[in-house]
Order: structure tokens, then sequence, then C-alpha cells
């Protein structure tokens, strides 16, 4: 009995005590934990004017809102400006584009009357072919810059398009219908260039 009571006696010596210092530090976390005050929330700064520096801050707020209107003011006003040049300079460009095109019409009814003279049996002149390829190049200038020739043979009178110099009676055509057109007219985009003048019938 002595020998086992022996033998046991150093396992209990193996099993290691706490000791106050190692228990105060495992301890210690909670505690500080249970210690540390929450944050407090920062306090709003609070300043002292005298009236003497209100009265120069309201000046200066004023002043401020003053120079905004004239800005706002100033941008509107160019704004309108720049609007009103563009339009200007379109209008400039259209009047002087309707001028130009204008004084180039007398060409076409020239060269018009010109090709009128040849007879049927004269297709294959060479001055025919020569002004009519002269005609066909200049139709398509016009066309590249806009203008394009007024239908009216066939079509019923239009006082906003067609200029009637001429009545008859023809009872085969309506009422009010262009029979004959006595000078091409023309338009550029959907102004008259030029009134077509026509003989109108009935």
């Amino acid at each position: 009995m002595a020998e086992e009571e022996k033998k046991e006696t150093p396992r209990e010596a193996q099993e290691p005590e706490e000791t106050g210092a190692e228990a105060s530090a495992a301890e210690a976390p909670e505690a500080e934990a249970e210690e540390s005050p929450a944050p407090e929330a920062e306090a709003e700064e609070t300043f002292t004017v005298t009236r003497e520096q209100m009265e120069k801050m309201e000046a200066l707020a004023r002043q401020l809102e003053e120079q905004r209107d004239k800005f706002l003011r100033l941008a509107a006003e160019y704004d309108n400006y720049r609007k009103r040049t563009a339009k200007e300079k379109e209008g400039i460009y259209a009047d002087a584009k309707i001028d130009t095109l204008t004084a180039m019409l007398p060409v076409y009814d020239n060269l018009e009357r010109g090709l009128a003279q040849y007879r049927d049996e004269d297709a294959e002149s060479p001055h025919r072919k020569g002004l009519e390829m002269v005609f066909s190049q200049f139709k398509e200038s016009l066309a590249k810059l806009g203008v394009t020739p007024i239908d009216a043979v066939g079509q019923p009178f239009d006082p906003e398009k067609h200029n009637a110099v001429m009545h008859v009676e023809d009872d085969s055509v309506g009422e009010n219908t262009v029979v004959e057109v006595l000078q091409q007219g023309f338009l550029l985009g959907e102004r008259v260039l030029r009134f077509a003048i026509v003989k109108v019938a009935n």
C-alpha cells in the first residue's frame, strides 16, 4: 500500500496550480473591457460674434447674391446674343444665296430657248448635243444648290407658286388647270425662288 501511495504522489506534483499572478492576468482583459468608457459624441463648436461682425457678414452675403444675379443676367444676355447673331448670319447667307441664284436663272431661260430652236430632225446635230450637255450640267448644279423646278403643267393653279398671265378655254382639262408654262418657276427648299409664269385653262 505504501508503494502505491508513493507512485501517485509524483502525478499530483506534476499538476501545476494557478498562481495569483496568472489568475489576475486572465481576468485583466475582461476588467479592461468593462472599464473602457464609450466614446463620447463630439460637441458642436460654437462661436460668438459681435454686432459689427454680423453686419459685415450680412453685407458680404448681399454682395455675393448681387454678383450672382449679375452673372446669371449676363449669361442669359450672352445666350440671347449668340442665338440672335446665329439667326442673323443664317438670314444673311440665305438672302445672298437667293440673290445669286436669281441672277443665274436667266441663263437657264436662254439655254432652254436655245434648245427649243432646234427641230426634231436636228437631233444628231453636234451643236444641239453640246447645248444639251451644257443645259443638263447647269440643271445639275442648280439641284446641288437645293433649287428645284416648280411642277406646273396639269396641276391646279396655285397663286403661291404660279403667276397666271393668260386664260384659255379648254374643255379637255379641268377648271383652273395650268396648261402651259411660259417661264419656268423654281423653289429653294420650301421657298419660292421665282414664280412660274403660266397659262391657265377655264
